[in-house]
C-alpha cells in the first residue's frame, strides 16, 4: 500500500489481511508498543523498520502472502524495501491509493486513537505529510494506481 496519511491504505489492506495476507503495519507496530502519538522519534521509526523488515523476510520466505500498510512517502523508502525483497526473487508490487488532499485531511483530523489505524495527528503535520509524499511513477516497478475521491 502506498499513499499519504488519510488515504485509505489500512481499509485497503485490511481487506486483503481478510482474504489471507499478512498486514504489516508501522502504526500498528507502534500502537502494541504503547505509543500513542504520531511522528514517531527516528530511532524508534528505525527499530520498529528493522522489526518488521525481519518478519517480511521471514513470512515471505515460508509463502506468506503479506502486505505492507505504510504510506511509502518517497522513492527512497520504496526503494529500501524492494531490496529486502530483491534476494528472495520476489518483485513487489505498488498499489498507490491516490486520494484528493482534502479527504485524506478530513480523514485524519476525524481520528480518535481508537486503534492502531486511528493514530491523531495534528493539521499542521497531516498536510505536511500529504504535501511531501512523491507518488510512485512506473519506473519503480509493477504499480497499479487507484484514485480515491471519498
Amino acid at each position: 500500500m502506498c499513499g499519504p496519511a488519510g488515504s485509505g491504505k489500512s481499509t485497503v489492506a485490511r481487506r486483503w489481511e481478510a482474504n489471507g495476507f499478512v498486514r504489516l503495519s508501522y502504526d500498528q507496530e507502534a500502537w502494541d508498543r504503547g505509543i500513542r502519538h504520531m511522528p514517531l522519534s527516528e530511532d524508534v521509526h528505525a527499530d520498529i523498520g528493522t522489526h518488521l523488515q525481519r518478519r517480511l523476510a521471514a513470512l515471505v520466505g515460508a509463502g506468506r502472502d503479506v502486505v505492507l500498510d505504510f504510506s511509502f512517502w518517497s522513492r527512497a523508502m520504496r526503494e529500501e524495501w524492494r531490496r529486502v525483497l530483491g534476494p528472495l526473487g520476489v518483485v513487489p508490487e505498488t498499489i498507490y491509493l491516490a486520494t484528493e488532499r482534502s479527504t485524506c485531511l478530513e480523514r485524519v483530523a476525524a481520528r480518535g486513537l481508537a486503534h492502531g489505524d486511528d493514530f491523531a495527528v495534528d493539521t499542521e503535520t497531516a498536510a505536511a505529510y500529504f504535501d511531501h509524499f512523491e507518488p510512485p511513477t512506473p519506473d519503480e516497478g509493477p504499480l497499479t494506481v487507484v484514485a480515491r475521491t471519498t
